[in-house]
């Protein structure tokens, strides 16, 4: 059945090889925590194959890479940076004031954290967009200090473009480090570097894991598994456009799904021969393959409501409506990171620069939680503020409650204040 292939999609990752990565990346954590830079230096060397001498990737450099990269890169990446900071501009949010209706005092306030770390991965691709994702929300926050890690290539260089990206944003300092090293690195602190308020970025299963066990020492965005995209498809939908959106979630990671929920049946019948063209002149083709063979999927429905059960069942991270009224059904999803809505909006329009978020809710997490914002590096503290009407009008109910719960000084803490006169006076906030 559909639903089962779906859920079997969902559960991915689970299974035996997390549960094998588990105990190796506790191992790395102790060993950051205990031996510091010596511990970074060890495991960089061990799996990414070069001595990180120094650590850090100073900031001349940085700039060194903008200036190198083509004009037309530099413009696209501004484009797509002062779209991504217009549309987080707009999250931030607002502080709450209130008086009651005894003349008590409430609120709520805003603060950014002071300093986050975000993590870029490498490997397979470089991925200049995921330092914007990432850097500008921090920056609009108003985080004072943004520390930067990624995993450099066997030579010890990180790719230009996200070197540039990086100088774009302001990145405060990059470390040439990966893996769960370097969050923990984030998370506990170093000689080199400095320990953060939240950790935010994807990257592999070990990277998951740590930015799981650190959780409670540091804030984290979200446990981010594979990419994946799910489609929903009428008559109105192009074959070749449907099979390049596939194609453009398969080639991330041979773990990424592409799924196909169409009314169709000849979009359906003609779409892996399409697939196949398309693969015929793709660099990234043996990746798209492995994806696609495992966890790619097409159902043909039998309406438009049976493709919006199995989506909102499956909660995908990227949602395409390729239909002729996609907004007849948009109010019906319940489940996604993303929706992007009509045949002119495909997903790497919101990957690039489209301004809301790239970093998104996977493996059906999109049932509880929603992309990276403003607010992931905020964080917020209540104001309480009673008068002496307030308290007196409220104490009985309150003396009532904590004699409920059976704790004496609570309700000690009322009593004494209610039959003392009131010397008292305070500061409005």
């Amino acid at each position: 059945m559909a639903s089962d292939a779906l859920l079997r999609i969902s559960q991915r990752t689970s299974g035996d090889k997390q549960e094998q990565a588990k105990s190796t990346v506790e191992k790395i954590l102790q060993d950051v925590k205990t031996q510091g830079d010596h511990a970074l230096t060890h495991y960089t060397e061990r799996f990414d194959g070069f001595k990180p001498e120094p650590l850090e990737i100073n900031s001349e450099k940085l700039l060194q890479a903008w200036e190198d990269i083509p004009t037309k890169l530099q413009e696209a990446l501004q484009i797509a940076s002062q779209r991504i900071t217009d549309f987080h501009k707009e999250q931030i949010p607002t502080d709450l004031f209130k008086e009651g209706i005894y003349g008590e005092k409430l609120g709520r306030r805003w603060l950014p954290v002071k300093k986050a770390g975000i993590y870029v991965p490498g490997g397979r691709a470089s991925y200049p967009s995921t330092v914007l994702m990432n850097a500008i929300p921090a920056k609009v926050a108003g985080v004072e200090e943004i520390f930067m890690v990624s995993p450099a290539q066997s030579n010890g260089e990180i790719n230009n473009i996200v070197l540039a990206a990086a100088h774009l944003v302001g990145v405060t300092k990059l470390f040439r480090i990966g893996g769960a090293q370097s969050i923990g690195a984030l998370a506990y602190g170093t000689e080199t570097v400095k320990s953060v308020d939240v950790i935010t970025g994807p990257g592999n299963i070990y990277v998951t894991l740590a930015k799981k066990s650190v959780y409670g020492q540091v804030g984290i965005d979200s446990l981010a598994g594979p990419s994946e995209v799910l489609i929903i498809a009428d008559h109105t939908a192009k074959v070749e456009q449907v099979a390049a959106d596939l194609l453009a979630q398969a080639e991330h990671d041979p773990l990424a799904a592409s799924i196909l929920l169409t009314t169709e049946s000849k979009l359906a019948e003609t779409l892996p021969k399409e697939i196949k063209r398309q693969l015929k002149t793709n660099p990234r083709a043996e990746i798209c393959l492995e994806s696609i063979s495992e966890w790619g999927l097409i159902v043909l429905c039998e309406d438009l409501e049976s493709c919006l059960e199995l989506s909102n069942q499956f909660a995908p991270e990227h949602l395409e409506l390729l239909v002729e009224d996609p907004y007849s059904i948009v109010s019906k999803v319940s489940n996604a990171g993303a929706i992007f809505i009509g045949h002119w909006t495909p997903e790497a329009v919101g990957d690039y620069l489209a301004g809301p978020n790239h970093t998104l809710p996977t493996s059906g997490t999109a049932r509880f939680s929603g992309a990276l914002s403003v607010e992931t590096f905020m964080k917020n503290t209540s104001l309480i503020e009673f008068n002496q009407a307030a308290f007196l009008q409220t104490s009985d109910a309150i003396i009532e409650l904590a004699t409920s719960e059976g704790l004496h000084s609570h309700a000690e803490s009322i009593k004494i204040r209610s039959a003392m006169p009131s010397t008292q006076s305070s500061a409005n906030f």
